[in-house]
């Protein structure tokens, strides 16, 4: 375990910062239809992969708590619901400034360390009011976009949401594909929707949404994958989080494998952004793990890595006051938002 395990709060806290752009920007390549439709999944294969991770891979005590904190840096603050205000949004910026509570901070020995989430996410009506309540924070607002979450709305209606979002503000675009190009395999409708959007987001980072659970079968997960990085996916993402089934480690793991075959071919790095349903902080360890098997280090962090989430950093805040005090809290005195 020594190469996966960080041994101490202290040793991890070197690369425990805020959320940056520092990695190169995924210009995309030309649909090479031929790459797209030679993809296949061996289900048996990836299920076992995903069966066997929970119980060869563990951390314990101050290894375990540095995990938790990388992965508070990882993550997205979200709110994306139909109640959202002006003030549920401003309270989660705040909360996504100082997302662990200092004195939790202090006892670890990290309380000078800056710690922010990886960005705020909400919907374009809030864009402006968390630019404002971030501001010199460096966090980055994510916007969703082209009519989330069912992305069915017209096309240019898509692209004038994205446009809006960056005037307001937003540093990241978290797009939804047509889902009907994947399920009729039109590959070049959705490379050029793909291509459309990375265009309207100028400098600001797009995550394409693929909406796993509506696409049916993992090869077409892996083709979606490929096709949204071919046409400039800066991160590839696999929610909504209001689809009936969102992230998964099957589907994580189906997804990484095309990153690195992208890499591997084009020498350009993409993100990954497992979304919906990860509310759990053991469940968190186990995608940050997979990212470490099959990518590599760098993409630990929040330049390659995000995690969609609301709940997750309540249960992380929960988990590391055990650490240091050796008692579990109710959750209410974790609040999000």
């Amino acid at each position: 375990m020594e190469d996966l395990a960080v041994k101490s709060t202290a040793a991890a806290s070197a690369k425990i910062v805020g959320a940056g752009h520092n990695w190169p920007r995924n210009d995309g390549i030309e649909l090479d239809l031929s790459w797209v439709v030679d993809q296949r999944v061996n289900l048996s294969a990836a299920e076992r992969r995903v069966a066997t991770l929970p119980g060869r891979r563990t951390v314990k005590k101050d290894a375990q708590a540095a995990w938790l904190l990388k992965a508070v840096t990882c993550i997205d603050l979200t709110t994306l619901n139909g109640d959202d205000t002006t003030e549920r949004v401003r309270r989660l910026c705040a909360k996504a400034r100082q997302p662990v509570r200092q004195d939790i901070l202090d006892a670890l020995g990290m309380g000078d360390r800056g710690i922010t989430t990886g960005a705020v996410c909400v919907y374009h009506r809030f864009v402006s009011t968390a630019v404002d309540a971030l501001e010199g924070s460096g966090i980055p607002v994510a916007a969703v976009s082209t009519g989330f979450p069912a992305g069915l709305v017209p096309h240019d209606v898509k692209l004038k949401e994205i446009e809006a979002s960056v005037a307001d503000g937003a540093r990241e675009i978290d797009i939804v594909i047509t889902r009907e190009h994947v399920l009729t395999g039109n590959w070049q409708a959705l490379y050029d929707e793909m291509r459309d959007f990375r265009a309207a987001c100028g400098d600001a980072h797009v995550k394409a949404i693929l909406a796993t659970g509506d696409l049916k079968t993992l090869r077409n997960v892996a083709r979606a994958s490929l096709v949204c990085m071919m046409a400039g996916a800066d991160f590839i993402k696999t929610s909504t989080g209001k689809e009936g089934v969102n992230a998964t480690l099957l589907v994580t793991l189906v997804m990484l494998r095309m990153i690195r075959a992208y890499q591997e071919r084009t020498g350009l790095k993409v993100g990954y952004k497992p979304a919906g349903g990860i509310s759990a902080a053991k469940d968190v360890l186990n995608y940050q793990f997979l990212m470490k098997d099959e990518l590599g280090r760098e993409w630990l962090e929040p330049d390659l890595f995000r995690i969609g989430a609301s709940s997750l950093l309540a249960d992380i805040e929960r988990q590391l006051e055990h650490h240091v005090s050796g008692a579990y809290s109710a959750l209410n005195r974790h609040p999000i938002g």
